[in-house]
């Protein structure tokens, strides 16, 4: 099941994005790179760090791009758990408005995130099709 809202934190609001879906980490976390390098021009692969602990495995990676039409770069925090073959993606973006006090749009967030949604589904499905040998 999937999720996309816009989650009110004080009177900021989040752009968030989540999933379970199976495959393998390392994979998935390939394909998610190179779909979010490849999908934007401005798009950067800031850092990364992974643990694992009684065989789960966490990893989060942070991207970063710029949104024309906000003016400004955007990053997008992605988390994703591991355990035998199932995955649990949860992604956040932030930096989408000017504002000083709270967002006036989050429009730049809502598109970055969008970029991953779509790879996401993407890959669930041809995932899918993989193990029922379609």
């Amino acid at each position: 099941m999937m999720i996309r809202r816009l989650r009110q934190k004080g009177v900021r609001y989040m752009a968030k994005f989540e999933a379970d879906l199976t495959g393998n980490l390392d994979h998935f976390k390939e394909y998610l790179k190179n779909e979010i390098l490849n999908g934007s021009v401005s798009a950067s692969f800031e850092d990364e760090h992974e643990e694992e602990i009684n065989g789960v495995r966490c990893c989060t990676m942070v991207y970063e791009r710029y949104s024309y039409m906000g003016g400004n770069r955007v990053s997008l925090n992605v988390t994703i758990l591991g355990y035998e073959g199932e995955l649990r993606l949860t992604a956040i973006t932030s930096g989408g408005s000017q504002a000083m006090f709270f967002k006036l749009n989050t429009f730049g967030e809502e598109a970055f995130l969008e970029k991953l949604e779509e790879a996401v589904k993407a890959y669930k499905c041809r995932h899918t099709r993989m193990i029922s040998g379609l």
